[in-house]
């Protein structure tokens, strides 16, 4: 008989205790009321809207310019290092003008040449031509005979033709010396531009060899004061950038916003990836030089601007309610049974509190709020909702009755 009380009391024990867990889910799924949800919020307001396009792009000097030479030889002095500012004229190196002096030289001494022998032809046409006027004289008195006078007027003759080839000559070798003055010349780097050296590519005592193309030795940044960003846009966004657009970029080196415009919108497409890109240049000042060659620019291109106009963040044009289908009961799901068509926002019905959606004519965005277009179904001031609290207990959501649910921070609870 013992035994039998104490098997009762045990399955009584048993019994209670899962009667206290039955009765503790049926508080905790009971526990709101009529179990209505908790939305968090947002007043609608006026305000500034800028629609932009974002893209990265590298910072480039206006004009790069590399300065390199067309001679031969060693390099003897360099009078110029990388971030060093030169002006337009300045010498930068010199290369060895000893081989192209000697031919200066040798060149001279050739146009010294010609002009003797140009002079001694002029001087031997002279004589022919006193030679040629005395024949007809004593031609014309039948003093000698007229194969004298033809040969008087052969030789004039002969005489003319090689002064005009001495005087070719002459021209040829002035052309030559010319040429042997302008690669000593050569030898002399000067800076064709004001600007900042930016690399230097040969040493001091490295001979160059300018073969094909000129050998770079200086590449120059011309008035970095301005730079131009280059930057690849999609062929989505490119038809809504214009010249002259505003333009903020940042750059990872410093915390600044810098500023410029839409210079140019190139024609030439690129396909990287199945992607079609344009580029655009954005000219920029620099007027502290912060703004260095090969930066990454961080660019935001203002593409549309509204002054004024009543905004909805981005967040309410993406809630939906659960279960928003067109079945659930009250004014929300008569509103919806009218089938509005295009972009909606919720808001908190005057009657019960339930959402109730109203359709919206949107135009630009940032990115965070977008413009709603007049006539606005829904006036300044008034709550749209933008999300469900946290911890606010849902429809469709299973609930682990074990879980601690702490109350949720600034949600306005709607019975």
């Amino acid at each position: 008989m013992v035994i039998c009380g104490m098997k009762r009391s045990y399955y009584v024990g048993i019994g209670l205790a899962v009667a206290l867990v039955a009765g503790g889910i049926w508080w905790y799924v009971r526990r709101d009321g009529d179990g209505s949800a908790a939305y968090l919020t947002a007043p609608l307001a006026r305000g500034e809207v800028v629609e932009q396009v974002h893209a990265t792009g590298v910072i480039k000097p206006l004009q790069l310019v590399e300065v390199g030479t067309q001679v031969n030889g060693p390099v003897d002095k360099l009078m110029a290092d990388f971030n060093d500012v030169v002006k337009a004229g300045q010498i930068v190196a010199q290369i060895d003008p000893a081989a192209y002096e000697a031919r200066v030289a040798q060149d001279q001494a050739s146009v010294v040449q010609s002009e003797a022998n140009v002079e001694d032809a002029q001087a031997r046409l002279k004589q022919a031509e006193l030679k040629l006027t005395r024949a007809r004289e004593l031609s014309s008195r039948k003093l000698i005979p007229d194969a004298d006078l033809e040969a008087a007027e052969a030789d004039r003759d002969v005489l003319a033709a090689q002064r005009r080839v001495s005087e070719a000559r002459l021209v040829q070798s002035r052309a030559v010396l010319r040429q042997s003055q302008t690669s000593l010349d050569y030898t002399t780097i000067r800076s064709p531009v004001d600007g900042v050296v930016i690399e230097r590519k040969v040493d001091q005592g490295q001979t160059v060899v300018a073969s094909m193309s000129a050998q770079t030795i200086f590449v120059i940044a011309a008035d970095l004061h301005t730079v131009q960003v280059e930057a690849n846009i999609p062929e989505a966004d490119i038809g809504r950038l214009k010249v002259g657009q505003a333009v903020t970029f940042t750059v990872d080196a410093y915390e600044d916003t810098f500023t410029g415009t839409v210079h140019q919108v190139r024609l030439a497409s690129a396909n990287v990836q199945n992607v079609v890109t344009y580029p655009v240049i954005i000219r920029a000042p620099n007027p502290e030089d912060k703004l260095l060659p090969g930066m990454t620019a961080n660019l935001a291109c203002e593409v549309a601007r509204r002054e004024q106009v009543l905004k909805v963040p981005n967040s309410a044009l993406r809630f939906r309610p659960d279960g928003a289908t067109g079945a659930e009961s009250g004014k929300g799901a008569e509103a919806m049974s009218a089938g509005p068509i295009g972009p909606r926002i919720w808001v908190l019905a005057a009657e019960g509190g339930v959402p109730e959606p109203l359709t919206v004519t949107l135009g630009i965005s940032d990115g965070t709020a977008t413009e709603i277009m007049d006539p606005a179904p829904v006036e300044e001031g008034r709550d749209v909702i933008i999300g469900y609290a946290p911890g606010a207990k849902r429809s469709n959501e299973k609930v682990n009755p074990f879980t601690p649910k702490f109350p949720p921070r600034a949600a306005r609870r709607v019975r």
